[in-house]
Parts: structure tokens; C-alpha cells; sequence
């Protein structure tokens, strides 16, 4: 078969991968594949649905705290104070007399969505800086990488401090901060990936019919990093979590009197002795969050690494 031949035969088999009907039913079997996988691990299927119901919860806070608990969050009564369970307080009360499953339920809310809003940032910047320096290559791939590395000599943890003293910060404020300090590590694992895959086959297929370098990124490199930046994202989220109750036990993260996970715990240091139970409660619901997070990461890792047959 001659050279031209060759081509030929190339050509025709992109142009047939590329039809839209085509890309829709190949997009579709790797779904459904991948669905499979995940639906054989039984664990993995039971934390999704915890991780469902904690986000749930978080999002109808604000309908619980009207129709079930029937309290506002920052509601104090001094006179009622470290009051153990009651009727009216299923889980008791607090230093100030406010209704703890009521802080609890929305300082859900906000830990959620902290750390959800920081893990989006943080997905969006570390995959397009990796991905483009990778893919391209050459002074592109010099001006990101140098980049990366001027902004990881930078001690992330001191920059929060420093803006958190000097400003203060609300939920979403604190959790692009949190993202802005911490996309390098995922932006030098999508480069090496990118890097591997640049190399193989299809990519220069693609480039022989004339795709556009968007066209290649999106439609045929993304497709084949989604698994580690799902695992990236479920591995932040818990961890994104304990930043905001770090920064909350600094003075500098989420200030009262609203509720996050973080405050609550930290509060509840200081009355270790006389009320404990205070700190198990959002101690569990972190702890909970990280455990049924890091399952649904690795069971989605594993459904969707395209190297996996079945």
C-alpha cells in the first residue's frame, strides 16, 4: 500500500470518528460504560447517595431551618445555654444558646460550597494552563510552566493569612483565594498527561485532516484526563473543607456569627471539657464528607480511565 494510500484511508477513518452522529454514539458507549463500572462497586454507589443527601441538605437549609427545626441559625438565648437534648433541640445548644443542628445544616451549606466553588476554580485553571502548555509546546509551554513555578515559591498559606488579616473575606471570596493558591499541582499533572498524548496516533490523525488545535484538546486529549482530574477535584474537596476550618481557627476564614463547619469546630474547642458533644458533631460531618468523597473519587477514576476495558 503506497504512502498516499495510506493517508487516504486515515483521512476516511477521522472523518467517520468525527461525524457528529458518530462522536455522539462513541460518547454514549463510553457514558454507559462507565456507568457500569461505577454500579458495580456497591460502596462506591452507597457514598454517592450520602454525598446526594449531605448536598441535599446543604441546599435546602434554609427550608429545614424554617419548617423542621423552626429556628434561625444565629437565634441565642443565654438562658438555655449548653443545653443537652430537647424537644425543641435535637442536638442541643450551644455556648449562646443557638439551636446546634440548625448551624449544623448551614454550616454545611457554606463548607459545601466553599469548597465546591474553590474546586471549580481550581479545576478550570490547572486543567487550561496544563492543557494549553502541553499541547502547544515551545515559548507557550516556557511562559506557563515559568509561571507556575514563580506562584508555587510562594508559600499559599501565608498569602491567605496575609489577605485575610488585612481584608475581610466571605464565603466566595475565601474560596477563589483558596483555588488561586492551589491549581499548580493539578496544571503539572495535566501537563505530563497532555504530554503523553500528544504523541500517540490519533493526534496526528487529527492533525492531518486539518483539526484545529481547540478541536484536538476538547474532542480528543480532554476526554482521556477527565479521570485524573476527577480524582484531583474528590481529593480537594475534603481538603478544601479542612482549609476553611483552618483559616477559621486563624480568626481569618469565615467570620461570625455565620456557621461553617470550620467555626463550629473551633468554637467548639474551647468547651471541650464541659460540652464534648459539641465538637463531635461537625467533626463527624467533615469526617463523613471526606470518607464518601474520596470512595465516589476512586470508584470514578477507575469507571473512567479509558486504559480499562469492560
Amino acid at each position: 500500500m503506497t504512502e498516499t494510500s495510506a493517508k487516504s484511508i486515515s483521512s476516511r477513518q477521522f472523518d467517520e470518528a468525527g461525524d457528529p452522529t458518530t462522536q455522539r454514539s462513541l460518547r454514549g458507549g463510553n457514558a454507559s460504560r462507565a456507568w457500569r463500572r461505577f454500579k458495580a462497586n456497591r460502596l462506591a454507589v452507597g457514598a454517592l447517595i450520602v454525598c446526594g443527601l449531605l448536598v441535599l441538605i446543604a441546599l435546602c437549609a434554609p427550608l429545614i431551618s424554617e419548617h423542621i427545626t423552626g429556628v434561625s441559625p444565629n437565634k441565642q438565648s443565654l438562658l438555655h445555654n449548653f443545653e443537652p437534648r430537647t424537644e425543641g433541640h435535637l442536638f442541643g445548644t450551644d455556648e449562646y444558646g443557638r439551636d446546634v443542628l440548625t448551624r449544623l445544616i448551614f454550616g454545611l451549606r457554606v463548607s459545601l460550597g466553599v469548597a465546591g466553588l474553590a474546586t471549580l476554580v481550581t479545576v478550570v485553571l490547572g486543567t487550561l494552563v496544563g492543557a494549553t502548555a502541553a499541547f502547544y509546546g515551545g515559548w507557550v509551554d516556557q511562559v506557563l510552566m515559568r509561571f507556575v513555578d514563580v506562584m508555587v515559591s510562594i508559600p499559599g498559606i501565608y498569602l491567605l493569612i496575609l489577605i485575610g488579616a488585612l481584608f475581610t473575606v466571605g464565603p466566595g471570596q475565601l474560596a477563589v483565594l483558596i483555588a488561586l493558591i492551589s491549581w499548580y499541582p493539578l496544571a503539572r499533572l495535566i501537563r505530563s498527561e497532555v504530554l503523553s498524548i500528544r504523541q500517540r496516533e490519533y493526534i496526528d490523525s487529527a492533525r492531518v485532516v486539518g483539526a484545529s488545535g481547540h478541536t484536538i484538546i476538547f474532542r480528543h486529549v480532554m476526554p482521556n484526563v477527565t479521570h485524573l482530574i476527577v480524582v484531583f477535584a474528590t481529593g480537594a474537596i475534603p481538603g478544601y473543607v479542612l482549609t476553611e476550618a483552618a483559616m477559621s481557627f486563624l480568626g481569618l476564614g469565615i467570620r461570625p456569627p455565620t456557621p461553617s463547619l470550620g467555626s463550629m469546630l473551633i468554637g467548639a474547642t474551647q468547651y471541650l471539657y464541659k460540652r464534648p458533644v459539641l465538637i463531635f458533631f461537625p467533626g463527624i460531618t467533615i469526617t463523613l464528607i471526606a470518607l464518601m468523597v474520596s470512595i465516589v473519587g476512586n470508584a470514578l477514576r477507575d469507571a473512567l480511565d479509558p486504559r480499562l476495558n469492560g
